[in-house]
């Protein structure tokens, strides 16, 4: 971790987020538990899909390093390596997977239409009515803009239109947004002031509501719509590609370090070359007492502000700088980039390992009841002793074991005996009102 990131690693520790596209389709996306078509029907394609629950098992374990975990610590070990790359990434992660979901209800290789098509977008707008419904319960609590489902209904919505695009095409969109929609973001934030923010969030009845509001939601939040669509197209894209194909599995395999190294590295060495690393330091303040972090005052404030949008101080040098949730362009690449390989690691594993696959089946049903396991995170953290809810004062090593083996033992005992998660069992039911599509 670099001496930015660790100078600014600090609350609210933002939490990643879940794959809330469940399965839909008959050949049962990531949503289903082992033992149902995921597991164990047509074992290389679903070995595809076993792949994307331990993409989001992963992922959510990295969730809980953020929230739960300890801070890392500058310099030191591979934890505290792992506890900084799962900041930001994990929840990047995430927004891929739901693109990658998307396509599982809309339609895998071949988009649907007619009927089929209609019934599909339907099903992905009862998804988003409902994620904002309960996104925005969660944010009035002390989650606040930290929690990210009312975001993910804003994807959902916006990602209607390219349902039926090919992978070339939405490969296009997704360089596109992440070239130029940084630019635009900041530009726009910086346009804003305290009173334009406030007027409108006066007459949006979400902002008045839960304080996490539609500008929240596109622009200011810590996962705007128009930074993190572009994770989201990204799924998308490999959601239309035959990832049990040698020679996607190639070019993925060159793709995403690459986009890795360019992300990471060009950030790196223009910031040193340009003299950025030292400017973005001056502006961080000191803190020598990490612990001070956790105090409940300071976890209560900036979620509006991401690096290089500072929404009442732009920093136009943020935009240079690939450290987590600062939505520039070199952050968008590198994120896409460790997606991507994360993705194609794990699905070439349970394709070609079939022992690693039963091995994992206990972690990979902690990916198939992402939202289950999400909302019940957060319930437990603000059951935990202590004001602060981002993180809690509890927040330790011990903590985070204690919720992985949790959420992997309730994940695994689970799938024993059911298809889906509880929650995933009550989002699959209400969609089945899109039947009624004609």
């Amino acid at each position: 971790m670099t001496e930015i990131e660790s100078a600014k690693k600090a609350p609210p520790r933002p939490v990643p987020a879940p794959d809330l596209a469940p399965d839909s389709a008959p050949d049962s996306a990531p949503g289903s538990a082992p033992g149902s078509a995921t597991a164990t029907e047509r074992p290389a394609p679903m070995a595809r899909l076993v792949g994307v629950d331990l993409a989001r098992a992963l992922a959510v374990f990295g969730m809980f390093a953020v929230h739960v975990g300890p801070f890392p610590t500058p310099g030191g070990g591979v934890d505290d390596w792992l506890l900084g790359l799962a900041s930001g990434r994990a929840s990047a992660l995430f927004a891929t997977l739901a693109g990658f979901s998307l396509m599982l209800i809309a339609g895998r290789r071949e988009p649907k239409t007619g009927l089929a098509g209609r019934q599909a977008r339907a099903r992905i707008v009862i998804r988003a009515v409902i994620l904002l419904a309960l996104g925005t319960a969660l944010a009035m609590t002390n989650f606040g803009g930290a929690g990210i489902l009312n975001f993910y209904a804003l994807y959902f919505l916006l990602a209607l239109p390219l349902l039926r695009l090919r992978a070339r095409t939405l490969a296009i969109i997704a360089v596109s947004l992440a070239l130029v929609t940084p630019q635009v973001a900041f530009g726009l934030r910086a346009l804003l002031t305290e009173s334009i923010v406030n007027t409108i969030d006066s007459y949006d009845p979400i902002a008045r509501l839960s304080g996490v509001g539609v500008l929240d939601l596109l622009l200011t939040g810590l996962y705007p719509a128009i930074t993190w669509m572009t994770f989201v197209v990204t799924g998308m894209t490999l959601g239309r590609l035959d990832l049990t194909s040698g020679a996607v599995q190639r070019r993925l395999a060159v793709v995403g370090p690459a986009m890795i190294g360019f992300g990471y590295g060009v950030s790196w060495l223009a910031l040193r070359l340009s003299g950025g690393a030292q400017k973005i330091m001056a502006a961080i303040p000191a803190m020598e007492d990490p612990g001070a972090m956790k105090d409940p005052g300071m976890a209560s404030g900036s979620f509006d502000m991401p690096v290089g949008g500072d929404l009442w101080g732009p920093d136009a040098w943020g935009l240079l700088a690939a450290e987590p949730h600062s939505g520039s362009t070199f952050d968008l690449i590198g994120s896409i980039g460790i997606a991507i390989t994360v993705l194609l690691c794990l699905t070439v594993a349970m394709d070609r390992l079939p022992w690693l696959r039963r091995a994992a089946t206990p972690i990979i049903a902690v990916g198939t009841m992402s939202l289950t396991l999400y909302v019940g995170h957060i319930l437990v953290i603000l059951a935990l002793p202590g004001e602060a809810a981002t993180p809690p004062q509890s927040a330790s090593a011990a903590l985070l074991l204690w919720f992985i083996a949790g959420a992997t033992l309730f994940a695994a005992i689970w799938s024993r005996f059911f298809r889906r998660g509880p929650l995933e069992y009550l989002l699959n039911g209400a969609t089945k009102l899109a039947n009624s599509v004609r």
